[in-house]
């Protein structure tokens, strides 16, 4: 791959919503490149803070069913429930071929600062979309939700002191994407010195 066809794979990356997925499955081995590539993400002393859980098949059945009933026992408790937003999260996985839940796993025997890890975390999920990208697939990193409650951690194996950071729908592109990316030239955000 030369130079600038990782310059275009970068400037064509795109969230793709699950309203905008095919009901056409992505093969197994397609995600499992997505995680192999993860996998090699930059991570400080080597604490590869990434912990990831891919639901598919029935298993977003599973999801969906967990996360709309946590989300309807949290807001009934402080009085915010909202129908429609229960009813999102009852469907919304099964709009996608895979979800992958997004975590950070800390390592108590490293002193290695929180925002360290999450930038580790970060760079994972992006290795996941350039690769979704090179194979034509779209994928959403999504944060809403159950994503900040406390309740949801054990349902993915983590301890107080992770972090959940959100789901990676996953889905085969139905039609061609629209429009060209959006961002203001880079030489309004930096400053050269020298």
């Amino acid at each position: 791959m030369s130079a600038e066809e990782v310059n275009e794979l970068i400037k064509n990356r795109r969230s793709v919503f699950p309203k905008m997925y095919s009901d056409e499955p992505v093969k197994d081995e397609i995600i499992q490149q997505m995680l192999e590539n993860a996998n090699w993400a930059p991570t400080h002393r080597f604490t590869e803070p990434w912990r990831f859980v891919v639901f598919h098949g029935d298993g977003r059945n599973k999801l969906a069913k967990f996360q709309s009933d946590l989300y309807k026992k949290v807001s009934m408790a402080d009085g915010s429930f909202n129908e429609s937003k229960y009813q999102k999260l009852a469907k919304q996985p099964m709009m996608a071929s895979h979800v992958i839940a997004i975590s950070m796993r800390r390592d108590p025997e490293k002193s290695i600062r929180e925002v360290e890890e999450v930038a580790a975390v970060a760079m994972a999920v992006q290795n996941m979309y350039l690769t979704a990208a090179a194979y034509g697939v779209g994928c959403y990193w999504g944060t809403g939700g159950i994503t900040y409650m406390e309740e949801a951690k054990e349902f993915f194996g983590l301890k107080e002191e992770d972090k959940f950071m959100g789901f990676l729908f996953v889905g085969n592109i139905d039609g061609p994407l629209k429009g060209k990316g959006l961002r203001k030239p880079i030489d309004d955000k930096v400053r050269w010195e020298g």
